[in-house]
């Protein structure tokens, strides 16, 4: 099969094709897995983590990806939850041991020995991947592979998100970056509260005009305060200085929520800049968002579904996988990108 395959940890402003397309042996499937023909995968951030090394993929060289759809090849003789041909999806958790306290008290995200889907265990940037049957989840008919790729990452890791900000309907959330995971929630966020106004921080004119077409009651850049502080804040970036400003915009009791891995740098200038009396005080929390569980996908999926959350997309074909990383590196961002690795044809004239 054909593979995109990250040989060592780089730089990506010196090296702008971090990954090698190479033909390696189809993986083996074991009792309790399937083998996945994998139709196409989301492109996500935590890649650009992993390829830099601020996240460092416990097996070398690795295939990345980790929002991955396609259909059921073959089957161990063990497997009883699908069938071949059935549409799955496998997310960021690639396993977990189920018997730690986290595991068993559903915390699954925290345990010990979670793995990651693309950083300790192959991924999808590849023709074929195994995986447990306990970790892939069916992907409802609503929803085409390109579509349905995002929201198993951007989607579910926002949809946690969200529901960890504990906000009421009619108070005005803040969403500080808005990529993949940002205009996700805030499609959720609209349905989920209704009558919540929702405010968005942005580097970009473009990336506020998206937010704003999207339904945003007010857009600025990071430095901008609204006249509706938000009751919390969900951010996205890969920088530190966006908490910062974050902190300065919540109200009294409200909570920052940091769904990322890992942040880009560490700016100490900014980390020492926060001020105790500005940016703490008066009961303000900050929460960082660990991985996702498997009720996190299985859940978000049911509401993009039952609410048509359709993610913004952009298609790139399998040899193109450098390319998207590039512009994802480069701040080139319009919602999710996808990388196309068996071309359908439902799904060839989104190419572009």
């Amino acid at each position: 099969m054909k593979a995109m395959l990250l040989k060592k940890v780089c730089d990506m402003t010196t090296n702008d094709s971090p990954l090698e397309l190479v033909s390696i042996a189809i993986p083996v499937t074991k009792d309790n897995e399937i083998l996945i023909k994998i139709s196409c995968c989301g492109i996500c951030h935590t890649e650009l983590d992993e390829i830099e090394g601020r996240v460092r993929p416990s097996i070398m060289p690795i295939i990345p990806g980790h929002q991955v759809i396609g259909y059921v090849e073959k089957k161990g003789k063990k497997v009883s939850l699908f069938k071949e041909g059935d549409r799955v999806g496998v997310a960021w958790i690639f396993s977990s041991c189920g018997k730690c306290e986290y595991c068993v008290n559903g915390k699954e995200n925290l345990c010990p020995d979670f793995k990651g889907t693309g950083k300790d265990a192959n991924g999808g940037y590849a023709e074929y991947m195994t995986v447990s049957e306990n970790f892939a989840y069916l992907i409802p008919a609503a929803l085409s592979d390109t579509e349905a790729a995002p929201l198993l990452c951007a989607g579910a890791i926002g949809y946690r998100s969200l529901m960890l900000t504990n906000i009421k309907n009619g108070q005005t959330l803040g969403l500080a970056g808005f990529g993949a995971s940002g205009h996700l929630v805030l499609k959720t966020a609209k349905y989920l509260f209704p009558d919540s106004k929702i405010v968005v921080f942005a580097r970009s004119r473009e990336e506020r005009d998206f937010a704003q077409s999207l339904g945003a009651s007010w857009v600025g850049d990071f430095t901008d305060s609204p006249l509706d502080i938000p009751q919390a804040i969900i951010d996205t970036t890969p920088v530190w200085k966006t908490i910062v400003h974050s902190l300065e915009n919540i109200k009294p009791g409200g909570r920052l929520v940091i769904n990322a891995i890992r942040k880009e740098s560490i700016d100490k200038s900014e980390l020492l800049n926060i001020n105790y009396e500005k940016h703490l005080w008066m009961e303000k929390e900050i929460k960082s968002v660990t991985n996702i569980t498997r009720s996190d996908v299985k859940s978000f999926l049911e509401l993009a579904v039952k609410i048509n959350i359709k993610p913004e997309i952009e298609i790139y074909p399998f040899n193109q996988a450098n390319n998207a990383l590039f512009d994802l590196k480069n701040k080139r961002i319009k919602g999710a990108k996808v990388l196309m690795i068996n071309e359908m044809k439902s799904e060839i004239q989104n190419l572009h």
